[in-house]
């Protein structure tokens, strides 16, 4: 399987199977519209003749060769040996747990899928024994795993903040016993950041997200207070400062989009502009009859913004700046494990996530539905055949990707997506597929032009 498309005067293939980029000329990208295996020794004459009103039949020919010439060498339409690997590695270890700290916020976000922060379950804290359990279950349930990752997730995480410290201490408490490493992340919207909770989070945080949705008016148009007022005067000095005690440790601004800010290049631009260098900004996915929601109508506005955006990214980096944007990050030369490009985050297979009154789910988006709970740490209760449901889904499972080009880097999309919007795992959420191409064709574009440049 092959894709191919023109960006900036530059004609683009990539060969699916086996992550090859290939930048091809005019007569090659033309004649790949006619050709594909099983190839004869010389040029069809019928192919060339489709052709021949654009280019001589000797370069026709010539270029035909050419294409023999890759496929020989197994870097065009190279063989799909992945599915085996579909069927053969499915259940794994559970290595990352969603920690939601916190089922209360002190922001009521217009478009949080979170209820404003309770999941719709009314407003509570995580106590420090539900903390306990879930780092036990996670040493538990990691078997040959040494490596572990716990998220402090919300509503807002600093609201409970002394159970956070409390769970990390635990947590190192029993690195050296089970022969165990965590690697914690925090996400916060910074309302409550202070100089003590920075050095916290900088010292034992191996990744921050800190929530801003971009410019100001952006910003507060959404991500408001409970009596209604913005936040992002109060939230931008506190990022900054932990920004710049941080040093070289991951982290990461997230902000959103909506049919409110379809110009969300200029978001980029301003968390950049004032200091930030590891940028994500991600659609807002919501039923089509919210008003903000991002619909089919928005496609063709959303392509064109993330095509000023790849240009705009260059140019800093042309100019010795850096800047990483989430979702132009790919890597073309080793890219992602099998496992990874087959079912992406892992959710409900290596994740899960625990509500403060300990119930597990596959991941934070599935919180409340309670079809998908598998099972409660007080009751010692796990739902195996969830998981293993969750294990078995992946992208040869899910008949729209199976064909798709993209599915070795989308992984299949969101499985929480698929499901509230579709009513099945399986099933992939359209609209996300379509942004998700854009974007991995900029990708693409991005890490070509940076190649082109060098």
């Amino acid at each position: 399987m092959i894709h191919k498309f023109k960006a900036k005067d530059i004609n683009i293939l990539l060969d699916v199977n086996s992550g090859g980029v290939h930048v091809i000329d005019d007569i090659t990208y033309d004649l790949l519209d006619y050709v594909s295996p099983p190839f004869s020794e010389e040029c069809p004459q019928k192919i060339a003749d489709k052709l021949s009103n654009k280019y001589n039949d000797k370069d026709i020919k010539e270029t035909y060769n050419e294409i023999v010439a890759l496929y020989k060498d197994k870097l065009l339409f190279s063989e799909d040996i992945y599915g085996d690997y579909a069927n053969t590695t499915v259940k794994s270890p559970i290595k990352a747990l969603c920690l939601h700290i916190a089922h209360d916020c002190n922001l009521r976000c217009k478009y949080c899928f979170a209820s404003t922060g309770d999941f719709g379950t009314g407003r509570k804290l995580m106590p420090f024994e539900t903390g306990k359990a879930a780092i036990d279950f996670l040493i538990e349930k990691s078997v040959g795993r040494q490596n572990l990752e716990v998220d402090f997730f919300g509503g807002e995480p600093l609201m409970n903040f002394e159970v956070v410290k409390e769970i990390v201490k635990y947590a190192r408490s029993k690195e050296k016993e089970y022969g165990k490493n965590f690697r914690f992340t925090i996400t916060t919207n910074g309302m409550l950041l202070t100089d003590d909770k920075i050095d916290f989070i900088n010292k034992e945080m191996s990744n921050v997200v800190l929530s801003i949705d971009g410019r100001k008016e952006v910003n507060d148009r959404m991500r408001v207070r409970v009596d209604g007022s913005g936040s992002y005067d109060k939230i931008v000095d506190g990022y900054k400062k932990l920004v710049e005690k941080r040093g070289d440790k991951e982290y990461y601004v997230r902000g959103t989009y909506t049919r409110y800010n379809l110009d969300f290049s200029e978001d980029v631009l301003h968390l950049y502009n004032i200091g930030f260098d590891q940028i994500s900004v991600e659609p807002v996915i919501e039923d089509e009859s919210v008003e903000y929601a991002i619909t089919e109508n928005d496609l063709d506005t959303i392509y064109a913004e993330y095509d000023k955006l790849v240009d705009k990214i260059i140019q800093i980096k042309k100019n010795k700046g850096k800047i990483n944007f989430f979702h132009f990050m790919i890597d073309l030369d080793q890219g992602p494990c099998v496992i990874k490009r087959l079912r992406g985050c892992g959710s409900g297979n290596e994740y899960v996530a625990i509500t403060p009154e300990g119930d597990i789910y596959p991941c934070h988006q599935f919180t409340g539905h309670e079809e998908y709970k598998m099972g409660n740490l007080y009751k010692h209760t796990f739902d195996e055949n969830i998981k293993n449901e969750f294990a078995g889904c992946h992208v040869y499972s899910k008949p729209s990707c199976r064909d798709c080009w993209a599915k070795f880097y989308c992984s299949g999309g969101c499985n929480a997506n698929n499901y509230i919007y579709n009513g099945d795992i399986h099933k992939a959420h359209e609209l996300s597929c379509k942004i998700m191409k854009k974007r991995l064709e900029c990708a693409i574009l991005s890490k070509v032009c940076e190649q082109l440049n060098n």
